[in-house]
């Protein structure tokens, strides 16, 4: 129990993520859609007057349920159409090993995500390049220096099935 200034006891909750209620989830679902929407159209698409909904957006964010608001690019137009996964294999499970691994990854050329597994591998990378000839030296020149690594598999995406940024709400 705590106090408030006026001498009042309530119950203090501890420190979690708060709960969102149907209008925030209403506005999470409509920000994912489409980020660009005025805060006046988002406002009417989910019942809240303009002031009263660019202030959930911004609880939104401060709670840490947006990390950010991007422009989704086409691959193919840029020039980066070619999607690769890639395997890692570290030659040692330390603490020294993955960190160092991990810092070197986030200077790949062209990496879009790296992700500590189990299993088989450690890391699965996924790289965007041009075509065959510029991975070749992506690889030649970058991921074969990667430190503490005993193998790389290279998995070239044939045909990207399913993509997606939105997460149920």
């Amino acid at each position: 129990m705590a106090t408030s200034s006026r001498g009042t006891k309530f119950r203090t909750l501890p420190a979690e993520r708060p709960e969102l209620d149907r209008t925030d989830k209403a506005i999470l679902r409509a920000l994912q859609k489409d980020a660009s929407i005025s805060n006046v159209a988002l406002a009417d698409k989910v019942n809240l007057s303009p002031p009263a909904c660019l202030r959930r957006v911004e609880r939104l964010k401060s709670g840490g349920f947006i990390r950010g608001i991007v422009a989704l690019l086409e691959p193919r137009m840029l020039d980066v159409g070619m999607l690769v996964i890639i395997g890692v294999v570290l030659d040692r499970s330390t603490p020294d090993s993955f960190a160092a691994f991990e810092k070197a990854a986030q200077k790949i050329t062209g990496c879009m995500e790296c992700h500590e597994v189990t299993g088989e591998f450690d890391y699965f990378m996924m790289i965007r390049t041009r075509d065959n000839d510029s991975f070749n030296k992506l690889h030649a020149e970058q991921l074969l220096y990667l430190p503490g690594v005993r193998q790389i598999r290279t998995f070239m995406v044939l045909k990207q099935v399913l993509s997606n940024t939105q997460l149920t709400v």
